[in-house]
């Protein structure tokens, strides 16, 4: 007989939600086991409990793991439920036969790599602040950027009180109009890009995330999706 485990991890392994995402789906009262409202700090007994989450239940089988990288574009807000939002990353991948979540974010006006799984414990581990695996970013912005700028944002900068990490800056591309970089970072702050950027005076024209990790964008289209191979996802876990 299966030994009861922490709500928060049945439904990381579930597929439903990394486990600080499951937190917040208990607090606001959308999970319920055997009918009643849970609470944080319960757990379960998967071959008797009937969890449910919205009023769906769950069921007793696990879902394969898997890992989708999609072309995020631009437009598109991440999450699966938004009744606000006129276009959400769900709808990108709706066809497929699993219940996926993203893990971490790209705001609605940035585009590229994201990741999409039903793996709870895998979205824990790369969005962990101790993780510190490394975003490639394309920043295009408007006009020249200076010196002293660019030793800023290499240096990192102070945002919410705390300083960021140092971020590796690589020039790509320098017009009359426009000034395009590649950023590094080892750290993934709400929106950190274009607070810094703004705190320069920057006008952030075009974000697009390159690469996560090990992993490369490539030649995939915008809102095109493809499903990781198991080589990709054991060098993700490194």
């Amino acid at each position: 007989m299966p030994e009861p485990i922490r709500l928060q991890k049945y439904l990381a392994e579930r597929g439903v939600a990394s486990r600080r995402g499951a937190e917040e789906l208990i607090r606001s009262g959308r999970v319920t086991i055997n009918g009643r409202k849970a609470e944080i700090g319960m757990s379960v007994d998967p071959g008797r409990d009937l969890v449910a989450v919205d009023g769906k239940n769950l069921g007793q089988q696990r879902d394969r793991p898997v890992v989708l990288m999609l072309h995020k574009p631009r437009g598109y807000v991440t999450t699966m439920d938004d009744p606000h939002a006129a276009r959400t990353v769900a709808e990108l991948v709706a066809d497929y036969p699993a219940r996926l979540f993203p893990v971490g974010r790209l705001d609605k006006d940035s585009e590229g790599l994201l990741l999409m799984t039903n793996d709870g414990d895998l979205a824990n581990a790369l969005t962990h602040p101790s993780s510190h695996v490394p975003k490639v970013y394309r920043v295009t912005l408007r006009g020249q950027v200076s010196d002293a700028q660019r030793d800023k944002l290499s240096a990192g900068m102070l945002l919410d009180g705390r300083r960021t990490q140092p971020i590796e800056l690589r020039g790509l591309l320098e017009e009359p109009g426009r000034t395009v970089l590649q950023l590094t970072l080892r750290e993934g702050r709400n929106r950190q890009i274009r607070r810094m950027c703004e705190a320069l005076g920057l006008e952030v024209l075009r974000l697009k995330r390159t690469a996560l990790g090990p992993l490369k964008l490539g030649l995939l289209n915008a809102g095109q999706w493809r499903e990781l191979t198991a080589e990709e996802v054991r060098r993700l876990k490194g």
